[in-house]
Order: C-alpha cells, then structure tokens, then sequence
C-alpha cells in the first residue's frame, strides 16, 4: 500500500486540530501536496446554517487556487470515528477538477494512515474538464 510523506500527514493534522466544528463535533483536515512539490492544508468550517459548512478539502482546495496552483498531486484527509474519512460525493467532484483519476487519497485517522485510494476508485466515469473540452 502507497504511503503518505510524513509533511502531508502533519500539516492535515495540523489544520484537524484547527477545524471549527461546533455542531458536528466532527473535525477533519486535508492537505494537498502539488504536482510542483507545494502543501496547501484546510479544515472543515461549519455553520449554524448547514448548507452553508465548508468541507477541509474544498478550504485546501480553495488555498490552492488562491495561490495560483491548479493540480493535484496527491491529498490526505484526517478523521475520526471507526468508519474511514472518505471524501464526501462533492468534494469528491472538487478534487477532480484539479486531479486525475490516479491521484492518491490517503486516508487517515489521528494515529495515522489508514487507507489509499485512487481518485479512479472513489469516482468512477468521473465528469470533469475533459468532458467540456470540445466545446468552444
């Protein structure tokens, strides 16, 4: 099983310690690192109007962007609880704009990696910007 560099882990758990999490009590964190070697890490923020919570890998995502970054080399998301912290369906959709489907998830829990997957396998037949590729 493909393993996460230690600075990935650090710097999700960092941002798990830091997330805002006041009516879930669920905290999670995610770090991408890029193609170009950069770490960008977020929490999930929620709300008190649930519509509005911002999940960890869309806070991270978003660093990313704001930075001028666009790819996706690989990202780790810490949970709790028994059950693996997966993405949920869209974040899932957000890591595949800036991704490709051999993009490593790693999975983690605060004592460590749990799981990997591709992106392939949490979002199979993804839609993403290839599909609009044709139109100009």
């Amino acid at each position: 099983m493909t393993t996460p560099d230690q600075t990935l882990f650090e710097k999700a758990l960092a941002a798990f310690k830091r997330s805002y999490s006041p009516y879930s009590h669920f905290p999670v964190g995610a770090c991408i690192k890029t193609t170009s070697g950069n770490y960008y890490s977020g929490c999930n923020i929620e709300n008190a109007s649930y519509s509005l919570t911002l999940c960890a890998e869309g806070t991270a995502i978003s660093q990313m962007i704001t930075e001028g970054i666009q790819h996706i080399a690989e990202i780790l998301i810490i949970g709790s609880g028994e059950a693996l912290c997966t993405p949920c369906g869209a974040c899932r959709q957000r890591i595949r704009e800036f991704a490709n489907e051999d993009t490593r998830i790693y999975i983690a829990d605060t004592n460590g990696h749990r799981a990997t997957f591709t992106l392939g396998e949490l979002l199979p037949h993804s839609f993403g910007p290839h599909n609009l590729e044709h139109i100009s």
